[in-house]
């Protein structure tokens, strides 16, 4: 299977990381389980998937509001990030977006990265699927203040690749993820799990 994208003349290329260039979806969702314990049936499956790409403390925030908890939100992140950590031997590459990612680089594209999760577990997951070094720019949890949907993270990304928004193309797996490259004015390409 490949991916198909939309004709234009684009500048820069922006990658999300989790569902996109790498298949540890299942893996965040088991992490999320493990941290949630007895409130696990809170973040059904569907609702997980519908806010990929969401800062993990912010699901932890938009948990406690929908069901009127008092989960500690740096306790539940720290529990779930470790999990997700100590499990990341199983992490596989997305092959179709992966040749991509080769394709661009090889041609000396400007590309980036940009993901809602912490550096220190990008880091660990691009060194999983043997793709560290790769990506000219990385966008973290960790450097953003509004997560997506906001498209602070695209456009952050798009300015450390010196690169007008307009010109930028989104690769997303979530619709999360699309509605921040909507916003940031940007085109995109949807990676969808069938291609896991």
């Amino acid at each position: 299977m490949t991916l198909q994208l939309p004709p234009g003349d684009f500048a820069g290329y922006i990658f999300d990381c989790d569902g996109t260039i790498a298949d540890t979806m299942p893996l965040h969702y088991l992490a999320w389980q493990h941290a949630l314990g007895p409130y696990a049936k809170d973040l059904p499956e569907e609702l997980f998937y519908q806010w990929g790409g969401t800062k993990t403390n912010r699901i932890v925030e938009l948990l406690n509001e929908l069901h009127s908890r008092d989960l500690n939100v740096n306790e539940v992140v720290h529990l779930k990030e470790t999990w997700f950590v100590d499990h990341l031997g199983d992490a596989q590459p997305i092959k179709p977006a992966i040749e991509i990612v080769r394709e661009l680089a090889a041609e000396k594209k400007p590309i980036a990265l940009a993901s809602g999760g912490f550096r220190h577990v990008i880091d660990r997951i691009l060194k999983a699927i043997k793709m560290e070094g790769v990506f000219s720019v990385i966008v973290t949890a960790d450097d953003v203040i509004h997560g997506k949907p906001d498209p602070e993270p695209f456009l952050k990304a798009a300015s450390l690749l010196g690169v007008d928004p307009s010109k930028c193309l989104v690769f997303e797996d979530s619709p999360t993820g699309i509605k921040a490259a909507v916003a940031a004015g940007m085109q995109w390409v949807e990676v969808t799990r069938d291609m896991r």
